[in-house]
């Protein structure tokens, strides 16, 4: 998924910023088909509910419709994870959203790990973000303000997913660096890139 968060996260450097902007707009006025957010590597092998077609008119510039979810456990922790796996779903993320439950999240998954940085244009629910790397280990917390536009980059080049929860969740719930997640599948790359393992 190259640089897809024109208008809430980012996560490449600022003249890519401005150079997938201008992509991702041409997509969109075009019509064409959202390729997957992994899309050099294989898709994720499963989702608990099949996506709806991703219209164009909500990209963005609207909340966009719940996303398939999936369970994560994060040490004891279990939570419902909205997943974000094309450009336009990581694109528009939590834009326009007026809540989230305690035990609700958001995961974006990547097809390749990279320096992410996320940040909170037309986001009005508090949010805290963890920067996950491939093995599903959180390297980073960070607590995200709404409607703050101020880039928030991974220390690390090794994120390949991002769970979005309520701000002070991971608090609240114990959670810390050096937590892995999990899914009834087993860690995140047997979930979403078993495929490219054989």
């Amino acid at each position: 998924m190259v640089s897809v968060r024109p208008m809430q996260k980012v996560f490449r450097s600022p003249p890519t910023k401005v150079c997938c902007a201008l992509v991702m707009g041409m997509c969109v006025v075009a019509g064409c088909s959202q390729p997957n957010a992994a899309s050099s590597s294989p898709q994720p092998t499963q989702t608990a509910t099949q996506a709806p077609p991703e219209p164009a008119s909500y990209a963005m510039t609207n909340a966009q419709p719940k996303l398939p979810t999936i369970k994560l456990w994060l040490g004891s922790q279990e939570i419902d994870a909205e997943l974000a796996t094309t450009m336009v779903q990581v694109a528009t993320g939590m834009m326009f959203r007026k809540d989230m439950a305690e035990k609700e999240g958001m995961l974006f998954v990547f097809g390749r790990p990279h320096q992410t940085s996320f940040y909170m244009r037309n986001t009005y629910v508090p949010l805290s973000c963890a920067y996950i790397n491939p093995e599903g280990e959180i390297l980073e917390i960070h607590d995200m303000k709404p409607l703050d536009e101020t880039s928030i980059p991974a220390k690390s080049s090794d994120i390949q997913y991002v769970l979005e929860v309520k701000q002070g969740w991971f608090v609240r719930n114990n959670v810390g660096v050096g937590t892995v997640l999990r899914t009834e599948m087993g860690s995140l790359r047997d979930t979403f890139f078993r495929r490219a393992q054989r």
